[in-house]
């Protein structure tokens, strides 16, 4: 009774973190190696290093990232993911691009997240290798980042205090 009450608890903890993404526009999405996809939501700020450097992608108030095995849906088919021609894969995100998000949620066993977009598109994080799901979801304010990831079947929650002092740049 007591493990079910925890993922209750965590499951409300994240449906409350994640209201923050609702309504949010998708403002840039990137990739990383592979297929590492990014999405940025909300307001754009430059992101800099304790050495000053600026990085090369903006963040978003919110973030989304998914280090591989994601797929773009409609309602009735997949239209790309990890595993198409990457060559497609930037049509689709310049379809995401300035969309709000209408929904957020969390399925499957081990939990990978699905979002929802205002123009009828989906995106699913989809981990098909052994290990842990590999997607994770940030909020940024006020210095601090808190996000949450899955780490041996279970939401794990982080707090880390943002690299650069803005009063630095």
């Amino acid at each position: 009774m007591s493990d079910l009450q925890i993922v209750r608890s965590d499951l409300e903890k994240f449906e409350e973190f994640s209201k923050s993404l609702i309504e949010l526009p998708v403002s840039h999405i990137w990739r990383g190696y592979g297929s590492a996809l990014f999405l940025e939501f909300g307001n754009l700020t430059p992101h800099f290093l304790k050495t000053g450097r600026r990085m090369k992608n903006d963040q978003g108030e919110m973030g989304l990232g998914i280090e591989w095995s994601w797929r773009i849906e409609d309602e009735h088919s997949i239209l790309a993911g990890s595993w198409s021609e990457e060559e497609g894969w930037n049509h689709f995100f310049e379809c995401l691009k300035g969309t709000h998000v209408t929904g957020v949620q969390l399925f499957g066993r081990l939990p990978e997240v699905q979002l929802s977009f205002s123009n009828g598109m989906y995106l699913c994080s989809m981990m098909t290798a052994d290990g842990d799901p590999s997607w994770w979801l940030s909020k940024r304010k006020d210095g601090t980042t808190v996000s949450v990831s899955v780490i041996s079947g279970s939401l794990v929650w982080e707090s880390t205090i943002d690299d650069a002092d803005p009063k630095e740049r």
